[in-house]
């Protein structure tokens, strides 16, 4: 008896090691392929001094043209804004700590589940994120040889995961699936086309997957580290 006993303590020992190691092999597999698609994009040293971000994209919606510009300022300072002939139509943004909202040209409280990732940032760059252990767990899932793309799991500390998959070829970020287990639901983002701005190798066509059809966005104008401060925040 106490023969198996030793023997069932040894296998259990020797499983959960097992166990454990293809863990860790499966979170370094993931990262390696991330670094990897940083360095395709400009750098880990790149991102890492990237303070500031401004992306100004092209759609069209019912039949007019529309753009879309985001303003980034490290570690989470951010707004949105829809521009149309020429005028701003909506904005929305986050000033470190609250969310607003412009309506009807009135400053007003906007919906704070819509920015509950916002005060945990650390990082315009989203790779950097994933890489940070405080922030996510990341776990190399597969490789699908007919796509040519390895996918990773990326949990966040709230319990949210985003599907990344990585090119096998070039390692850059081809498609996103954010899965939302509150709401039972997902979106599907995906990257089409890469361009440099710069130093920086950023996607520049964007294919936003829904059930209401497909919504392509055209990246025009990007910049880095100049033109945007605090004041554009508040």
């Amino acid at each position: 008896m106490k023969l198996l006993k030793l023997g069932l303590a040894v296998f259990c020992f020797a499983t959960a090691n097992t166990f454990t190691y293809a863990q860790e092999t499966n979170e370094a597999k993931a990262k390696s392929i991330i670094e990897k698609g940083i360095d395709a994009m400009g750098g880990k040293e790149l991102f890492s001094n990237i303070k500031t971000l401004y992306t100004k994209s092209a759609t069209i919606t019912d039949g007019r043209n529309v753009y879309f510009i985001t303003k980034e300022m490290a570690p989470n300072l951010g707004s949105f804004e829809i521009e149309y002939e020429g005028r701003t139509v909506y904005r929305s943004w986050f000033d470190g700590s609250t969310g607003f909202e412009m309506v009807n040209g009135q400053k007003k409280l906007a919906d704070q589940e819509e920015f509950k990732d916002k005060p945990g940032r650390k990082y315009i760059m989203n790779e950097l994120a994933y890489l940070d252990p405080s922030l996510y767990k990341v776990e190399f899932v597969d490789t699908d040889k007919a796509e040519n793309l390895h996918k990773i799991k990326a949990t966040a500390t709230d319990g949210s995961v985003i599907n990344l998959f990585y090119d096998t070829k070039d390692f850059l970020l081809k498609k996103e699936i954010k899965e939302n287990p509150v709401k039972n639901s997902f979106s599907t983002i995906l990257c089409e086309k890469y361009k440099k701005f710069k130093d920086l190798v950023h996607c520049s066509k964007t294919v936003l997957r829904s059930e209401d059809g497909d919504q392509i966005l055209n990246l025009v104008d990007l910049s880095y580290n100049k033109n945007i401060d605090k004041k554009d925040f508040k």
